[in-house]
């Protein structure tokens, strides 16, 4: 989608992903944040939790990558410029998530070819709980008419 066809209150909902076992041992390696929470089950018996929790950065990526998956973004994003995020609750292995983007702001540049949509963003688990969420801001390509074209 061009920065045009975007019109606020537009709403797109993401496929829906289980988070795994992997996910969590994957995000640890790459990340190097073994917090006991995520990778030490008596530990995490411990906690108010109960029990081991997702990596709350490992789920806003893994959302980030099914907003992705929407296809809107395909070939018309030149930037990601922006987060404003907050982590509401706990995901634990076994969660299913799904995101709700919808489109709260759209704004010209000074340049002609490009435009600003910021989308509010949330992550929500199977039992329909907010999990996650907070506004994405990118740069969007702009549909440019051919000279001598209409």
């Amino acid at each position: 989608m061009f920065f045009e066809d975007f019109e606020i209150g537009q709403s797109f909902t993401t496929k829906r992903r289980t988070i795994t076992e992997a996910d969590i041992v994957n995000f640890a390696g790459f990340s190097g944040d073994f917090n006991p929470l995520h990778m030490d089950e008596v530990f995490a018996r411990s906690t108010p939790f109960g029990r081991r929790i997702a990596h709350g950065m490992a789920v806003l990526s893994i959302s980030t990558g099914l907003g992705q998956s929407l296809g809107i973004f395909d070939g018309t994003i030149m930037a990601f410029l922006g987060l404003e995020w907050r982590f509401i609750k706990p995901v634990f292995i076994g969660d299913t998530i799904h995101g709700i983007q919808t489109v709260s702001e759209k704004r010209e540049t000074s340049k002609p070819d490009r435009g600003i949509i910021i989308m509010e963003a949330k992550v929500v688990n199977q039992s329909g709980e907010v999990v996650q969420q907070g506004t994405r801001t990118v740069m969007i390509r702009k549909r440019i008419l051919n000279e001598g074209s209409l």
